[in-house]
């Protein structure tokens, strides 16, 4: 993903908690890891139709009591994932120039995608987005909390002078990974590394072009 912030609707925020939201520590904590972790498999191994809070007890070694009053449904448990995977994200790389910071978003998209763990991971859950709107609404905040922890690198280039006043940052970061992650669902080309730096160079350039500029009165 963009990367791979805290998330929007989250807790903290002041939206309502729901299922499988809570931090816990100690024990509780454990719990909801290793559930996360069974949900991680079965998603990679069978997809999302196939996920099952009986199934994610017995592969976690948690009572399906448990399970099933924690989560509640399986896109409960994928929202979590989600949120889970967001807060153990990497922090975005700063090269000291935009074209470098847009390169190495790039090629973490690509790192994660092409990964076969996570490659397959985010296949099945932009899988439950797709027919679950609980499930939609978590990728929707990860995806919001990736690009939120890229955008600050087109902000700096903003103030270094690399692009225009009022570029919109988010459109940049949006920019770099949008073909990547066409290659990845749709048109089966490939996905290497010379794609990567392709979508960055063509992001930065256009961003220098003022293509992500809304209109401004100059002073």
């Amino acid at each position: 993903m963009s990367g791979e912030q805290s998330v929007p609707g989250g807790p903290g925020d002041g939206s309502p908690a729901g299922p499988g939201t809570v931090r816990p520590g100690g024990r509780t904590a454990r719990t909801r890891a290793a559930a996360l972790r069974a949900a991680e498999d079965a998603l990679i191994e069978a997809g999302f139709d196939a996920l099952d809070l009986a199934d994610i007890a017995r592969r976690a070694d948690i009572g399906k009591t448990t399970v099933y009053r924690r989560w509640g449904t399986p896109a409960a448990l994928v929202a979590d994932l989600l949120l889970d995977m967001a807060e153990q994200s990497l922090p975005r790389t700063e090269t000291g120039t935009l074209d470098g910071d847009l390169r190495a978003n790039a090629g973490l998209v690509h790192k994660t995608l092409t990964d076969p763990r996570s490659g397959a991971l985010f296949k099945a859950v932009i899988t439950a987005a797709a027919c679950d709107a609980d499930a939609a609404a978590a990728l929707h905040r990860f995806y919001a909390t990736r690009i939120a922890e890229w955008a600050p690198c087109v902000d700096q280039a903003i103030a270094r002078g690399e692009v225009p006043q009022g570029t919109d940052a988010s459109e940049v970061i949006r920019a770099v990974s949008a073909p990547l992650y066409y290659r990845f669902l749709v048109s089966g080309d490939p996905l290497d590394a010379a794609a990567a730096d392709r979508a960055a160079r063509a992001a930065g350039a256009a961003a220098r072009a003022g293509a992500y500029a809304a209109s401004y009165d100059h002073p």
